[in-house]
């Protein structure tokens, strides 16, 4: 298996910076705080007709765009109103894109929304080959003591799974000791976080053969506080 996923915060009007991924070739790209369809006025159709999109506000919602020769299948898994999710099949892979919220809630804030969100259909992505990927809001930094739903407890059910952050396994690092950062709190380069990730079953990728990159912030910060994140599988 060979696939190339590219996860992005684009940071709003992803209508005006397709331009900017062309050259790049993933098969899979997921979008976080990009715009419906009818805002776009066709630009996505000649772009990367196959796709789909989820958001309860027309101007940032989350996508998911893959090439024509990927089948893409929604997966009717009910969120409960947890935000945001869209959980997708491609080709014979599992995918939930991913990008966490405050939603309002007084407690299960971002990582809190994901951890509620694998109770309801973690089943699925254990026994099946899966990814998670997309923008979390979320580092092993701020775990809370007395919480049984932090980032640190989400990695330990997903390694309980054999699901592991794909990044992490590339770099040799820890998660919470991220050397790498994928986001600029509002483009200041003295506030770095590492919070975007995958998560891919073990079985879909080899770490030696497989790659990770991180796009350079000196080109990347115009246009979003996030970085784009191109990860590439391979399992021979």
């Amino acid at each position: 298996m060979q696939i190339k996923i590219l996860t992005w915060n684009c940071g709003g009007s992803f209508r005006n910076k397709i331009h900017l991924l062309q050259d790049i070739d993933a098969d899979v790209y997921i979008i976080q705080e990009c715009e419906h369809s009818v805002l776009a006025q066709n630009i996505y159709q000649s772009w990367m007709p196959r796709y789909l999109w989820k958001g309860e506000n027309k101007n940032k919602g989350l996508a998911v765009f893959v090439k024509e020769s990927i089948t893409l299948t929604p997966l009717d898994w009910d969120d409960q109103d947890l935000e945001l999710f869209l959980p997708i099949k491609i080709n014979n892979l599992h995918l939930l894109a991913v990008w966490t919220k405050h939603a309002n809630s007084p407690t299960f804030q971002y990582i809190g929304q994901l951890w509620k969100y694998l109770q309801l259909h973690g089943e699925k992505l254990a026994y099946a080959p899966s990814m998670i990927c997309g923008d979390w809001n979320s580092n092993a930094r701020w775990d809370v003591w007395d919480r049984w739903w932090n980032h640190s407890d989400v990695v330990k059910i997903l390694e309980a799974w054999n699901m592991v952050s794909v990044y992490h396994q590339i770099q040799n690092e820890t998660q919470g000791e991220e050397t790498q950062p994928t986001f600029y709190m509002q483009r200041n380069l003295y506030k770095p976080y590492h919070i975007d990730y995958l998560f891919s079953s073990r079985e879909l990728f080899d770490k030696s053969c497989s790659k990770v990159n991180i796009f350079d912030k000196t080109h990347w910060l115009h246009y979003s506080d996030h970085l784009p994140i191109l990860f590439e599988l391979n399992n021979e």
